[in-house]
This record gives structure tokens, sequence and C-alpha cells, in this order.
């Protein structure tokens, strides 16, 4: 698997903010209510995505200070019990953190242009006020669904080994 791109991501949530924008431009008047839970599922994986790499990020610690603790002589034995990690669990969580990461981007521009219709209208329309601050969670919980996730793919990632495997091969 290859890291997600940053770019990726912006040119997604730029692209989908200008089209919500045009959309919500031409159908605010006949779209339903926006409450202000409508984005929090959001923010929920968000922080279950946070939860997961930081216990993936510990439990790779004591595993790596385990391996460390065997190789080599002077080395101390790790403190907590080791419990092993799964490759696949690592593969399925690097996968699920790629697909959030689009995820959070879709909606983040999403909500974007959202915000930037109703938030001039706050004035002239009334329900402009609560859709701003439901376009305003929505923000908010997408950018950190977008953060949690390319922090737990920075977890998954593989760290690169002490020694060259390609030294002394020549081709």
């Amino acid at each position: 698997m290859t890291p997600v791109r940053r770019r990726d991501l912006l040119v997604l949530a730029f692209g989908l903010a200008v089209a919500s924008w045009l959309l919500v431009r031409t159908w605010y008047g006949e779209l339903p209510p926006m409450r202000w839970w409508l984005p929090l599922p959001l923010a929920v994986l968000a922080v279950a995505e946070a939860l997961g790499a930081r216990t993936l990020r510990t439990r790779l610690a004591v595993l790596r200070e385990a391996r460390a603790a065997h190789t080599r002589p002077g080395a101390k034995p790790p403190t907590q019990p080791v419990r092993p990690v799964e490759p696949m669990l690592v593969a399925r969580l690097a996968w699920a953190s790629t697909a959030s990461a689009y995820v959070g981007a879709v909606f983040a521009g999403i909500w974007i242009g959202v915000l930037v219709h109703v938030a001039p209208a706050v004035r002239r329309l009334q329900a402009a006020g609560s859709d701003t601050v439901t376009a305003s969670v929505g923000i908010v919980s997408a950018a950190a669904l977008v953060a949690a996730a390319l922090w737990l793919e920075s977890v998954c990632r593989v760290p690169p080994e002490d020694t060259d495997p390609t030294q002394g091969v020549s081709a």
C-alpha cells in the first residue's frame, strides 16, 4: 500500500466544496433542515481511530522493546506484558485509515461548500444560523477524521530496517 497523498485529499475536498456550494446555492430552500448532530458520526469515528492509533502505537513500541531485549545483550526486558500484533490486523487498519482519510476529505469538502453558502445568509435567513452551526461541526468532525486517519496510517508504517538488505548485492 502506498501512503495517502495530502494533495489528493486537498483536491478532493476543494472539488466537492465547489460542487456542494453550487448544489446548495441552487436548492437551499428545498433541502430538509440540517440538525447539529448530523456530522457527529464522523467525530465518533475520528475518536475511535485516534484511540486505535494510540493503542496500536503502544503495543508496537512494547513489541519492539521486547525484540530489542532479546537481540541486544545489554537491553533491559520490557516492563509490560507483550501481546503480539497480528500483521493482518495492521494491514486492515492501514486500509481502514486510507478509506477514512478519503471519507473525511469528502465530507470536509461538502460541509465547506455548505458553510460558504449559509454563512453570508445568516442575517437574511432564519434557517441559515443553525445550518452554519451544523456546517461548522461538520468541518471540525471531518478534519478530525482526516487527522486521526493520517495518524493511524503513520502508526501502521513498518519502520526501516537497521541493516540495508541490498548491501553486498550487485546487479
